[in-house]
């Protein structure tokens, strides 16, 4: 097989365990080539741990994982694999471009190699103007597209992106997107992990959802809400109060309640009527009733039975 046809990433059933805890339990999954491929789930799915084992941070108790066909632990996967992780990991006294330095030679860069690379992911982060300033002068924004560029020195074929926007204000969460869309653009293969539904929404061209250690289903957007739902739409029902009741009525429908909130899936909107009979005579209070077509949180709720935020 050659190299252009070797998938960028293939997991095949990973194991890990730490302690009486199963945070990876027998995952399979594959990137295609340019690909964005999302984990989305909550904190504690198993997201980070998956990411940690395919750069070699975490050993898995079992289970394969191949980068371009080569085993992820070979020096040729770990040559064409970036990762940006959770928590910042830059000099605080050093300068922007200095950490990039830093970043660049360990990878094995010199001279004008290293001196492109360093340019290259200064205009990409946008802190060209901002390269001779010390690290703990930048905004938490600017830090994280710094941490951002430091994984991209050696411009990997293979991304591993683990909740890059955490703690970022709406505008540089913005920022990163354009900075990863900018990548996808060009060609490059991403693993994007998160538990916000709008950026798997606007980054990712397939989804794999994880919860407990699992990958429960994995598609595109469009893929898994005909999956779950087919033709049907949400109704979601807010009631006033009495909560224990209101969720044994919704519940004994068929229906899902968190918090002051039911939700039903329909395929006729005419039967909407019935449900607000039903309530009505078991004389509980309802706010508001909204009828929508399923979205990722809809399948989310769907499959897990619970909120994405838990």
């Amino acid at each position: 097989m050659s190299d252009v046809q070797r998938l960028p990433l293939q997991v095949e059933n990973l194991v890990k365990h730490f302690g009486d805890l199963t945070a990876v339990a027998g995952v399979s999954l594959d990137l295609r080539n340019g690909e964005c491929l999302g984990l989305l789930g909550p904190n504690g799915a198993g997201k980070s741990t998956l990411i940690r084992s395919i750069v070699g941070r975490v050993r898995p108790d079992s289970g394969t994982i191949t980068v371009f066909g080569e085993p992820a632990t070979s020096a040729a996967a770990r040559k064409v694999v970036g990762w940006i992780p959770q928590d910042l990991a830059l000099y605080p006294l050093l300068t922007c471009e200095e950490n990039l330095r830093s970043f660049g030679e360990y990878q094995g860069l010199r001279g004008k190699d290293l001196a492109n690379a360093i340019q290259w992911c200064l205009d990409w982060a946008a802190l060209t103007d901002r390269a001779r300033e010390p690290v703990k002068k930048l905004s938490g924004g600017m830090k994280r597209r710094l941490n951002m560029a430091a994984g991209m020195i050696h411009r990997p074929r293979l991304m591993l992106m683990d909740e890059p926007t955490v703690g970022v204000d709406p505008q540089s969460r913005n920022r990163i997107f354009e900075m990863i869309e900018a990548l996808h653009h060009d060609g490059m293969s991403i693993i994007y992990t998160t538990h916000y539904i709008e950026e798997a929404e606007r980054l990712c061209d397939r989804i794999a959802i994880m919860d407990h250690g699992s990958v429960i289903t994995t598609g595109t957007k469009e893929e898994l809400v005909r999956a779950a739902f087919g033709g049907r739409s949400d109704v979601i029902m807010r009631f006033a109060s009495d909560g224990d009741r209101a969720s044994a009525w919704a519940i004994a429908r068929g229906g899902k309640f968190e918090g002051e909130t039911a939700r039903f899936a329909v395929d006729d909107p005419a039967k909407i009527a019935a449900l607000l009979d039903a309530a009505n005579q078991e004389k509980l209070e309802i706010l508001d009733v909204v009828l929508r077509r399923p979205n990722l949180e809809s399948v989310f709720l769907q499959l897990t039975g619970r909120e994405l935020r838990d």
